[in-house]
């Protein structure tokens, strides 16, 4: 969930991490244990006045499968589940009604199943996921393709959106 929004104007900083569980410092391994209640997330620090709140949500939503209620693609567990972490209560109505207009769209069959949940601590995750698509490159556009997900966002939103 990095690459897509690195390098859009307005966001200063993507930080990959785990959030919405009760372990403390949870590690990779632990976190894709399932033990630990955490899901793989990332943070955003954006500038509002350059990128706006709902200008994130649309992009976030052009990069999952909203109906996926087992993960994302070969990713499977409650910690690839897809979830938006709202920081206040104008962040969650925005939230709320950007899921609402998405299901309404008919873009998909299925129903988002997409959580909005009240943000918990973040732990950022060790140095080897930060940024993972510029260090693994090949990897990285192997799994796009290989997991269905590069399929899909094409699929759904068009080349223009895989960023």
């Amino acid at each position: 969930m990095v690459k897509p929004f690195d390098e859009q104007p307005g966001i200063i900083k993507v930080t990959s991490g785990y959030t919405g569980g009760e372990t403390e410092n949870p590690t990779y391994q632990e976190v894709c244990s399932e033990r630990t209640g955490h899901y793989e997330a990332v943070q955003i620090t954006f500038d509002s006045s350059i990128y706006p709140y709902e200008k994130l949500l649309e992009l976030y939503w052009q990069q999952i499968d909203p109906t996926d209620p087992g993960g994302q693609f070969y990713d499977r567990g409650k910690s690839y589940q897809t979830a938006i972490f709202y920081h206040s209560e104008e962040q969650k109505k925005v939230a709320v009604q950007s899921k609402q207009a998405l299901q309404q769209s008919g873009k998909f069959l299925k129903p988002i199943v997409t959580e909005i949940l009240p943000a918990k601590v973040f732990y950022e995750a060790e140095d080897y996921h930060q940024h993972y698509y510029k260090k693994n490159p090949q990897h990285y556009n192997r799994y796009q393709v290989g997991s269905g997900r590069a399929a899909f966002i094409d699929n759904h939103w068009g080349r223009e959106n895989d960023k």
